[in-house]
């Protein structure tokens, strides 16, 4: 089961500093890298909280092709892949591609194995949130937040995880009015209109919290 703080992760828009853009078939696509999709697993889920398995992989092309300017004598080399994540007794399974050209035939299997198990673990991991890459699924982008407002986005989700989490309502309502939180949510520049939100929430756990008291 996923705990509060991570689905409020999971949940947080995507950066757009970990966004990056390539050319293909004339269309400029968004992507986040493989490493960036590992980092962020390692810190939602933990370095021992995940784990991914590739459970089958096989070659679908190979022909011999000209690299390069110079025409040189060279392979390339496809193969197709499923890689299962699994996350807190949650399984996900993710299919992709991977392509591989080089002059030397084994360095080119190499190449399109790598990109092919990379290519379905971040298929498999995006299906978990928008750390991932799920908000580039939309074409709005209405989930990628631009750097600058990263460090509020960020807050402001570990401010939710830390509303859900008490168990008292006067020590939430405690912690909501201490100077400390005062300050934190004027140096994060909040606007009026994302305190009344918090607000809101701090008012609505306090009532359950008041609920379960009176029960």
């Amino acid at each position: 089961m996923f705990t509060d703080k991570q689905k409020t992760d999971l949940a947080a828009p995507l950066s757009r500093t970990n966004v990056k853009q390539r050319s293909q078939a004339g269309r400029q696509l968004s992507y986040v890298e493989s490493w960036v999709t590992i980092s962020e697993a390692n810190r939602i889920f933990g370095f021992d909280g995940w784990s991914s398995e590739t459970v089958e992989i096989k070659c679908v092309s190979e022909r011999e092709r000209e690299i390069g300017k110079d025409k040189k004598a060279g392979w390339g080399v496809s193969y197709t892949a499923k890689v299962r994540v699994t996350v807190a007794g949650v399984t996900r399974d993710g299919v992709g591609a991977g392509h591989g050209i080089d002059v030397d035939l084994g360095q080119a299997h190499e190449s399109a194995i790598k990109e092919a198990e990379s290519d379905s673990r971040k298929r498999a991991l995006m299906t978990f949130g928008n750390p991932f890459g799920l908000a580039l699924y939309d074409k709005e982008q209405a989930n990628v937040c631009e750097p600058e407002d990263e460090s509020k986005t960020r807050f402001k989700a570990e401010t939710l995880a830390a509303i859900s989490v008490f168990k008292d309502a006067k020590a939430l309502s405690d912690w909501w009015s201490s100077e400390t939180q005062k300050s934190a949510r004027r140096a994060h520049e909040l606007t009026q209109a994302e305190v009344d939100e918090l607000r809101g929430r701090v008012i609505n756990r306090a009532g359950e919290l008041a609920g379960k008291v009176a029960a």
